[in-house]
C-alpha cells in the first residue's frame, strides 16, 4: 500500500471528525494530511512528508481559520432562547386574567400570566401580546 494513501485516509477521517466539532481545527489537520499525501505522491521520504503536514496545517491553523471563523460566525443570525424569544409574541387568554392572574397559551405552551396595566382584564379567547416575562409569569397586554 502507498503511503500517500494513508495519508488519504487521515484526510478522510479527520474531515470526518471536524463533523462532531465544527471548530475548523481537524478540517486543518486533515487538509494538512492532504499536503501530505501530496507530498508522498510527489516522492518525498517521510520526514518531508511530516514536514509537508506539519507546514500547511499550521499555516491554515494560524492563518486561515481565524479569519474563516470570524466570517462563519458573523454570517450567523442571534436568536433569543427561551423566555427572551417568546417577549413579542401573541398568545390565547385560557384562564381569565386579571389582578389575581391567570393563564395564557404562548407558541403551544400555558404560563401564568398577569396584565401589565393594573385593573385591567382580559376574558377566555381574548388575543394578548406578551410584553416580558418575570420567572415564570407572562405580563401580557391586549393584542391585536
Amino acid at each position: 500500500m502507498h503511503v500517500g494513501l494513508i495519508w488519504l485516509g487521515a484526510a478522510v477521517l479527520l474531515a470526518a471528525g471536524e463533523a462532531a466539532g465544527g471548530e475548523l481545527f481537524m478540517l486543518m489537520l486533515a487538509a494538512g494530511a492532504l499536503g501530505g499525501s501530496g507530498a508522498a505522491f510527489l516522492g518525498a521520504p517521510i520526514w518531508g512528508q511530516a514536514l509537508a503536514f506539519a507546514l500547511v496545517s499550521l499555516f491554515l491553523i494560524v492563518g486561515v481559520r481565524p479569519v474563516a471563523r470570524r466570517r462563519l460566525l458573523a454570517a450567523m443570525p442571534e436568536h433569543d432562547t427561551n423566555t427572551a424569544a417568546l417577549t413579542g409574541r401573541n398568545g390565547t387568554v385560557v384562564e381569565a386574567i386579571g389582578a389575581a392572574g391567570g393563564l395564557v397559551e404562548i407558541a403551544g405552551d400555558t404560563w401564568t400570566a398577569r396584565p401589565l396595566i393594573d385593573g385591567e382584564t382580559f376574558e377566555t379567547g381574548d388575543r394578548v401580546l406578551v410584553h416580558q416575562i418575570e420567572g415564570a409569569t407572562a405580563i401580557v397586554v391586549r393584542g391585536l
